[in-house]
């Protein structure tokens, strides 16, 4: 095939599928907010475990700045633009996704639309935040839930990279991104519970050998990184360990990937001994050091609720119990959904928020675990995660329960005070077919 040939089929590619770009695109961002906004009578979930039954809800220049009963309220008194009645309906802080890829993968089976993983054991340096792509299709079907907030993080190696916090709204990375850089990702060494045998081969080395190998070199790496952050002038610059500097100054917090008792009780005491402050992600066999966690105010954001036990004598339901007992164990605790369709998969966070009420939380307590308590982790907290005057106003409304899959209906949305678009490719094709048969 000859050049000229080539141009002509790619132009016959691009011209055949402009239609399909054109019909799935992502909506338009928001413009900021201008006019004041009041919410009336709706059952305001506040995400701090309080609940008004007929609330007032008020907000401008993106600022919430009425929180109150509406029978506590004079409505010749108000000075909102304009008033939404929201009677019979529920109002939310916007939920939060922590360890997600959002924005960072589109099609998990192509490899060039991958961003999230790069070649290496230890990159500190791997950034999400100028890897964000505030294009991708699949945020908008994740904030038709709910789920107005991520913290997008990079996987792959020992440490991964630095998450940084967005919104799921904007026209690119800057508009969108909340706090930049706020902590690194460590995936601590695996420790391979089966029993250890003696080596037949000869140089064979066993798991446990292999677990105390690896873990030697992640304390190897940050020994280096300690000694070169008390280096004020360095003869030369490493990217790498630069990278890590936030932590040792406290500004960045390291969030460990762990679920083993031996994992997590040694990355524990890892982080105690450099001083760093930690977040466990993961967490299954957590509650047997939950004692050491809380002793060490040590906060979890808890692996996917809705997984099979990892160990066949485990109780079938396990997994929807850890983030009661680990709860009940005084232990702060946050909702992730790390794993397979992982990105796409982020629009069920607040049915895991649902799960956990039905096995021994709380339901305003399993709301902040995907709102205030995740805020609360991931250093928000002052600013998102409530709604709460003199917080951003970045909230919801739906017209059900919005824990309960078969109610949740979010029929309004707010970031920062700016109501955005709940369309997406999804409902587009939905309209699309409906229209079809219709006929």
């Amino acid at each position: 095939m000859n050049a000229i040939q080539l141009r002509s089929w790619i132009s016959i590619l691009i011209g055949a599928l402009l239609p399909v770009v054109a019909w799935t695109q992502i909506p338009k961002p928001a413009q900021k907010q201008k006019q004041s906004i009041l919410i009336l009578n709706a059952t305001a979930h506040l995400g701090n475990g309080e609940v008004i039954k007929r609330a007032a809800v008020g907000f401008s220049e993106g600022k919430i700045d009425m929180v109150l009963s509406a029978i506590d309220i004079r409505m010749d008194s108000t000075k909102y633009d304009t008033i939404i009645h929201a009677e019979g309906q529920h109002l939310y802080p916007g939920f939060i996704a922590p360890n997600s890829r959002l924005g960072l993968v589109e099609i998990d089976a192509v490899r060039a639309s991958r961003d999230y993983d790069d070649v290496g054991q230890f990159n500190p340096h791997v950034r999400a935040l100028t890897a964000f792509n505030t294009e991708s299709r699949i945020t908008p079907t994740v904030r038709t839930n709910g789920v107005l907030l991520a913290q997008v993080t990079p996987k792959g190696g020992r440490i991964s990279g630095s998450s940084s916090i967005f919104y799921l709204e904007g026209w690119n990375w800057e508009d969108a991104v909340i706090k930049e850089d706020d902590g690194i990702h460590m995936n601590w060494p695996s420790y391979r519970k089966q029993l250890v045998k003696k080596a037949t081969e000869k140089g064979k080395k066993s798991p446990k050998d292999n677990y105390k190998e690896e873990t030697r070199a992640v304390n190897d790496f940050f020994l280096q990184a300690q000694a070169y952050a008390k280096d004020e002038f360095p003869l030369e610059k490493n990217l790498r360990f630069e990278a890590m500097k936030p932590l040792f100054s406290k500004e960045a917090k390291l969030f460990v990937h762990a679920n083993r008792v031996q994992e997590l009780t040694d990355a524990i005491y890892f982080a105690d001994r450099f001083n760093l402050e930690m977040v466990v992600v993961g967490g299954y066999e957590a509650p047997l050091v939950a004692d050491l966690l809380k002793d060490k105010s040590i906060p979890i954001l808890l692996r996917r609720v809705h997984s099979l036990p990892r160990y066949e004598d485990d109780d079938i339901d396990l997994p929807f119990r850890l983030a009661s007992t680990l709860h009940k164990k005084g232990i702060l605790v946050g909702l992730e959904n790390s794993g397979s369709m992982e990105a796409m998969g982020s629009r069920n966070l607040p049915f895991y928020a649902g799960t956990v009420a039905a096995y021994g939380v709380d339901v305003e307590t399993a709301l902040s675990m995907i709102s205030l308590n995740t805020a609360k982790i991931l250093g928000i907290d002052l600013l998102l995660g409530s709604v709460e005057k003199g917080k951003l106003a970045t909230l919801f409304i739906s017209e059900g329960d919005a824990l309960d899959m078969r109610t949740n209906n979010v029929v309004s949305a707010f970031v920062e005070g700016k109501q955005i678009s709940l369309d997406n490719p999804q409902k587009a094709l939905y309209r699309k077919y409906s229209d079809k048969y219709k006929q």
